[in-house]
């Protein structure tokens, strides 16, 4: 992945697309290096630096800079020589960065570059003087909350002021909060940076529990220090709902992106349904608080004046399909559920939902060793399902009208001499246009080009010892990371790897941060993932960066066990000579495609 592409559910890259969806500056896209007559393992002539861009503005407190240069001369920065460099030439020092603009000059003989890097605050500042601080009055978005419960105001304003604010006819004083700690991105933890941090300014916070439902307005904040008063109104409207919902959401996609709270910062849990219904609890913009206590985007549903729904369930039988076992839950109304999984185990619960229920038919199967339920009053109702081995092979959800419909998956038929025979594995080469590169090597070699010559490497070892393999492409296309989903979902493979090549936050290390990294979301991929990565790094006697869960799109299908592969760093002047060498990259896909095999042979 790129170092400007880092996150985005397709694969771990910090470039254009991702930056965006991490709240990150994104870097200006460069142009693509790579030519029919490109070989990028052969040495550079020149100097040059592909990361970062020449003006590029980053909240890190360093940065590394990633290129190369004629291996026979010396390279300066800032008039101090670049050690060390690979074989090849390449390069990649940390250095600090002072806060606002900072100049590096690059030289190589009589060639020079320079780049100008700002960096810039990344978390709220201490107002100049008697103000508050930018941005900092809440609500930011129209929010409407119930009766009876807290809506809290805050703001940041200096150390030792008086802070109130005026909602509707109360006025409330906001309190400060002076050792609230400031937590770093949730990538931090890829670099080993996420400690909390003191937060520089003072925030004030001060909460009401409204009686009567009505219109507050904007609340209007007053700031009093020393004898002087700074007044400000708030972005945006509070709103109090009637206790009881009257409006009803039903979500109108395939899968509902369901969050933890209002915005994409929150984690995702188990997705809703098409169909699913439930009273909307809370608005903040165009996020809706589900009664079940999830978040979902308006626009994922249609919202119709309705009482709360809610259902009861009575009997539940299964029923077997090719390759699956479907469980049938009938209901009143489809209601939200979520999923937990353990190896050796499903959980599913009802919400909204209370059990009548006397009898339950779901014989052992492929799948299903065992079912028993649990109510959980006063709304929910549990299903454990005992599965018949420990690894899980996938699962699907659906309504069909009212009746929700789990689907388990059978595990795969193995033959103990030929594992793979009968075995469908689909390969995702992450990234994949002009629009796409993904990370790019200090010569400016793409992630996109490697991750399909391996994966294309791979597909061959694998179909050598008998797997069915497709791949989401086959040259250079523009796939989203949700084509890449959909494809998997239509395949329905027994696997899915996802294959990419490493990045770092600027923050990071790319000089000594090297080697083999896995990523898994459901359970059921959990052991692909650990075996993969152990099995990489002891057969290739490759570095272990380790293994990781991680919310991503090309992990987060669960038709199959899905395992996004990151297979070493690009931006490692080093190690991007092992990534390049043609008999390295056989030997990769070879020792990965006996590694799904091993996989296979030993899982029950």
């Amino acid at each position: 992945m790129a170092n400007w592409q880092w996150a985005i559910a397709g694969g771990l890259t910090w470039g254009i697309t991702t930056a965006t969806a991490l709240g990150l500056p994104a870097a200006a896209l460069a142009q693509s290096t790579a030519a029919a007559t490109f070989d990028p393992a052969a040495p550079s002539t020149q100097l040059q630096v592909v990361y970062p861009p020449p003006d590029h503005t980053t909240g890190a407190d360093r940065i590394f800079f990633i290129g190369t240069g004629d291996p026979g001369q010396a390279v300066l920065i800032n008039g101090t020589e670049i050690a060390p460099r690979s074989p090849d030439g390449h390069f990649a020092p940390s250095l600090p960065l002072a806060m606002g603009e900072n100049l590096f000059t690059l030289t190589q003989g009589e060639t020079s570059l320079t780049l100008r890097i700002t960096r810039v605050p990344t978390e709220p500042q201490p107002p100049a003087g008697l103000a508050f601080g930018a941005e900092s009055l809440t609500p930011a978005v129209a929010t409407a909350r119930p009766v009876g419960e807290r809506i809290c105001l805050s703001a940041i304003a200096p150390p030792a002021a008086q802070v109130t604010a005026t909602l509707g006819t109360e006025t409330l004083t906001l309190l400060p909060q002076p050792d609230l700690a400031s937590l770093p991105p949730n990538y931090a933890v890829l670099t080993a940076q996420n400690d909390p941090s003191p937060l520089a300014a003072t925030p004030y916070r001060g909460c009401i529990v409204p009686t009567a439902r009505g219109e507050l307005g904007q609340p209007t904040y007053t700031l009093r220090r020393g004898g002087e008063t700074v007044t400000a109104v708030a972005p945006s409207t509070i709103t109090v709902l009637p206790a009881i919902p009257t409006q009803v959401a039903t979500v109108t996609v395939d899968s509902g992106t369901a969050r933890t709270g209002p915005s994409t910062s929150y984690s995702r849990i188990t997705p809703l349904p098409r169909g699913t219904r439930a009273a909307i609890t809370a608005r903040e913009g165009d996020w809706l608080r589900l009664d079940y206590g999830g978040w979902i985007r308006s626009a994922e549903t249609t919202v119709a004046t309705a009482a709360p729904p809610q259902s009861t369930i009575r009997s539940v039988r299964s029923r077997q399909v090719p390759g699956w076992t479907e469980v049938l839950f009938p209901l009143e109304t489809p209601v939200p559920v979520t999923v937990a999984q353990t190896p050796g185990a499903f959980t599913l619960t009802l919400h909204n939902t209370t059990p009548q229920t006397d009898t339950i038919y779901v014989p052992p199967d492929e799948a299903i060793a065992g079912l028993h339920w649990t109510p959980v009053l006063p709304d929910q109702a549990q299903y454990h399902f005992q599965l018949q081995a420990n690894q899980a092979w996938g699962y699907k959800l659906r309504y069909d009208g009212t009746t929700l419909v789990l689907s388990l998956r059978h595990p795969p038929v193995i033959q103990p001499d030929r594992p793979l025979a009968g075995i469908t594995i689909l390969l995702d080469p992450g990234h994949g246009s002009e629009n796409d590169l993904g990370a790019r090597g200090p010569n400016g070699y793409t992630e996109k080009d490697v991750n399909l010559v391996v994966s294309k490497l791979l597909r061959d070892a694998l179909e050598v010892r008998g797997a069915t393999v497709i791949l989401t492409r086959e040259g250079d296309e523009d796939l989203f990371p949700g084509d890449r989903v959909d494809i998997i979902n239509a395949v329905e493979p027994t696997l899915a790897l996802s294959i990419h090549y490493n990045a770092l936050p600027d923050s990071g290390d790319a000089l000594n941060t090297a080697g083999i990294g896995t990523f898994w979301y459901h359970a059921q991929a959990y052991d692909l993932a650990v075996f993969l990565h152990d099995y990489l790094v002891r057969e290739l006697d490759r570095p272990s960066y380790g293994v990781f869960w991680n919310n991503l799109a090309l992990t987060r299908p669960t038709v199959a066990p899905a395992v996004l592969l990151e297979l070493g760093f690009m931006i490692n002047p080093f190690e991007f000579e092992w990534i390049v060498d043609a008999g390295d990259q056989q030997t990769l896909a070879d020792t990965l495609a006996a590694g799904i095999e091993a996989w296979v042979r030993q899982t029950p």
